[in-house]
């Protein structure tokens, strides 16, 4: 520790490892699939920096089996490396989303994962999933 202080770096990993660095949340338009058809809707994400500190950010969504990006549901993850995110900033994204025809009614669960890394892109210090249910109707 003493060693960083003479740098002038601070030690702040156990700060932003014990508490959630992000705050997430997710919105449809329109806010349902439909089954036995091709069709698509559009979800909005917002991510929020709670930290005082600037953090090197990404973000995943992943998609269950018949849903995906585009039409044929082959693409089902997508990852967007987002950049520092300085303290109490917030960044807005839009994805489309699409299901086969072959997808059946019911409830779908898609899984949306923000991850704070360190160095770079291929150390994580910690990550907020969040699962949101979709209605295929």
């Amino acid at each position: 520790m003493a060693l960083l202080d003479i740098f002038g770096k601070r030690d702040v990993s156990k700060d932003l490892t014990k508490r959630v660095p992000y705050v997430l949340s997710t919105e449809f338009t329109p806010y349902r699939l439909y089954s036995g058809r091709k069709s698509s809707l559009t979800m909005y994400v917002r991510l929020k920096n709670v930290t005082n500190e600037v953090l090197l950010t990404s973000l995943v969504v992943e998609l269950p089996n018949k849903i995906g990006f585009d039409e044929m549901a082959m693409n089902r993850a997508r990852e967007t490396r987002i950049g520092e995110m300085t303290p109490q900033s917030e960044k807005g994204f839009s994805f489309n989303v699409c299901n086969s025809a072959g997808a059946d009614k019911g409830e779908y669960t898609l899984t949306v994962t923000a991850i704070a890394h360190y160095r770079d892109y291929g150390h994580v210090m910690n990550a907020i999933m969040k699962h949101v249910p979709l209605q295929v109707a």
